[in-house]
C-alpha cells in the first residue's frame, strides 16, 4: 500500500473512531462535524473527502460499531465459556460484563433508530439489520443450548427479554437486568424441553 494510501486509511479511520466515541457517548444529533474535526485532528476538508455527509459518517460509525462490538462480546462470551459455563450462560455473563464497562450507554444501534426517527434512513435500516443479525446470533446459541425446536419457539420472546435488559440497564443505571432476563430465559428453556 503506498504512503498516501495509508495516510487516507489512517485518516478515515481515526474519523470513525472519533465519531463513534462521540456519537456514543453524546448521540448523533448533539455532536456536530467541527467537534468531529476537532477532535480527530482532521481538515474539514479531509472529513467530506471521506464521507459527503454527516449521514454518510453515521452509516459508516454504526457499520464500525458492529465489528468492535461482535468482536467484543464474542471475547466475552469465549472467556466466560472457559470457564465452564455454558454458551446460552455465557451470553448472559458477557450481556452483564457490557453493561458494566466504562461509559456503558445503552445500545448504539436503538439509540440511533430513535434519534434518527426515520425508518428509511440507511443508518436506521442498517440498525435494524443489526439488531436481526443480533437476535440469529442468540438463536444459534439457543439451539446450542436447547436445541432446535426449543430455540424456534423461545427465541423471540428471549430477544425481547435481552433488548428490555439493555434498556432497563441504562435507565436503572445498574447490570441487575443481565441476571434478570438470564433466570427469565432459562426458565423460558427449562420449560420448553420438558413440553
Amino acid at each position: 500500500m503506498s504512503k498516501a494510501r495509508a495516510n487516507k486509511s489512517d485518516t478515515r479511520q481515526r474519523i470513525v473512531e472519533t465519531a463513534e466515541r462521540l456519537f456514543y457517548a453524546e448521540g448523533m444529533r448533539a455532536v456536530g462535524i467541527d467537534r468531529i474535526i476537532a477532535e480527530a485532528e482532521v481538515a474539514k476538508m479531509s472529513l467530506y473527502n471521506h464521507f459527503p455527509s454527516k449521514d454518510d459518517l453515521i452509516l459508516a460509525v454504526l457499520q464500525y460499531r458492529e465489528e468492535k462490538f461482535n468482536g467484543m462480546f464474542e471475547n466475552l462470551i469465549s472467556r466466560h465459556v472457559s470457564k465452564g459455563m455454558d454458551r446460552l450462560g455465557a451470553f448472559f455473563a458477557a450481556l452483564k460484563d457490557w453493561f458494566e464497562s466504562p461509559g456503558f450507554r445503552g445500545c448504539m444501534f436503538i439509540n440511533a433508530r430513535v434519534e434518527l426517527a426515520d425508518a428509511k434512513h440507511p443508518a436506521s435500516k442498517f440498525s435494524a439489520c443489526h439488531k436481526e443479525r443480533f437476535h440469529q446470533m442468540l438463536q444459534t446459541i439457543i439451539e446450542e443450548s436447547a436445541g432446535m425446536n426449543s430455540a424456534e419457539t423461545v427465541a423471540p420472546a428471549i430477544s425481547l427479554l435481552v433488548e428490555g435488559a439493555i434498556v432497563t440497564a441504562v435507565m436503572a443505571q445498574s447490570s441487575e437486568s443481565a441476571d434478570v432476563a438470564r433466570e427469565a430465559a432459562l426458565a423460558l428453556v427449562t420449560k420448553t424441553k420438558r413440553k
